[in-house]
């Protein structure tokens, strides 16, 4: 089956923006030519029509039409209309302090930890960043400065929520459980939640946990899939980290069987372990996690600016310059090459941008 692509309530809905229902709309070639999407390509070749048709999907067709034109075919002239339309408390606040604060991960391998130089670095970082930047475009005559604040599995989302920090750049899966909650950029990343164990009494399939002591970290939507999974009768034991370190612990001596997470972060944990073949993957997985970045809920003119950064990097090609850094070469601070291919899943997201929480929308059919 077809990829469905991202629905009307996915990335732009016209009740976010007043003065594009009005048709006030906003300049747009200007816009084009200082971020350089004049020179991102034309219809069929990816490029500016990838990005305002990604963006605009959805909405009815004389309102689909005029944003096309008057916002200039591309994401410059759509995150200038969000930034001119409506009130943002976060941009609010940036402005007011000068400071934009991004939520981070001590030790997410490789989307958000501390490097040799104890700097947070890593995939979802750099996209945080690339948000920076086209706010730094945006406010030219005030020198915006960005802190690092640690984030845990367990404070992530209440920080977010009470503005201590804006934007969320560590490894948080999109649920609707959550939205409730927080809002997410477009996905940038799918991974696939599996176990991983020890390969002296390896477990391959869910079934095989039965009545076993089986750990999760804190706050994890793995965690949530385990708990599930005990109310169909499996009996596991489950036991909770504090983070991801403290969950591989466990498992590493012996008071759990079985650690289940994402597949890639246990990836990680495996290949910088002290004896990476000691351990094995699960051949069966629990969930699809698509990973987003979280911020402020009820700010959706905000929203609008993250996503029409992250929309230039897909449709640009930097994307794929980003995650070959991060998931194809040696790791700064680390080592480590996790050589883990693109997938088809997110090979999908970054032709369709989606802030979809349904788990199904990132299966292929």
């Amino acid at each position: 089956m077809k990829y469905p692509g991202p629905q009307r309530h996915d990335l732009l809905d016209s009740h976010y923006h007043p003065a594009w229902r009005a048709g006030s709309f906003c300049p747009a070639r200007r816009f084009q030519r200082e971020l350089g999407l004049d020179r991102l390509g034309h219809r069929g070749s990816g490029g500016r029509w990838l990005v305002a048709r990604a963006l605009t999907n959805g909405l009815p067709a004389r309102l689909r039409t005029g944003l096309l034109m008057a916002c200039g075919l591309g994401m410059a002239g759509l995150m200038n209309c969000a930034w001119a339309t409506g009130h943002s408390p976060t941009l609010q606040k940036i402005q007011q302090t000068g400071l934009i604060v991004l939520g981070y991960r001590e030790g997410a391998v490789p989307f958000s930890y501390l490097d040799e130089s104890q700097q947070p670095v890593g995939y979802t970082i750099d996209l945080c960043q690339r948000v920076v930047k086209q706010l730094r475009t945006r406010m030219p005559d005030q020198h915006l400065r960005v802190k690092f604040v640690p984030v845990l599995s367990a404070t992530r989302i209440p920080l977010v929520m009470n503005g201590t920090v804006d934007l969320e750049c560590g490894i948080t899966t999109n649920t609707v459980e959550r939205q409730r909650s927080v809002s997410f950029s477009v996905t940038t990343y799918v991974a696939l939640s599996r176990f991983v164990s020890k390969r002296s009494t390896p477990i391959h399939r869910v079934g095989e946990l039965a009545g076993r002591t089986v750990v999760s970290t804190v706050s994890t939507t793995s965690l949530t899939r385990l708990r599930a999974l005990n109310e169909q009768g499996l009996n596991m034991t489950l036991l909770a980290g504090r983070d991801d370190a403290d969950s591989f612990h466990m498992l590493d001596t012996d008071r759990a069987v079985a650690y289940a997470m994402d597949d890639v972060l246990l990836r990680s944990f495996i290949a910088v372990s002290r004896q990476p073949d000691d351990y094995v993957l699960s051949t069966e997985t629990l969930s699809v996690e698509p990973y987003a970045i979280a911020m402020r809920k009820g700010d959706p003119v905000f929203k609008q600016i993250v996503d029409s950064a992250l929309a230039q990097v897909f449709a640009s090609g930097e994307i794929r310059e980003l995650y070959e850094k991060w998931f194809m070469t040696p790791l700064p601070g680390v080592g480590i090459n996790l050589q883990i291919p693109m997938s088809s899943a997110l090979e999908r997201v970054i032709q369709q941008p989606t802030d979809t929480g349904d788990p199904a929308a990132y299966v292929e059919r």
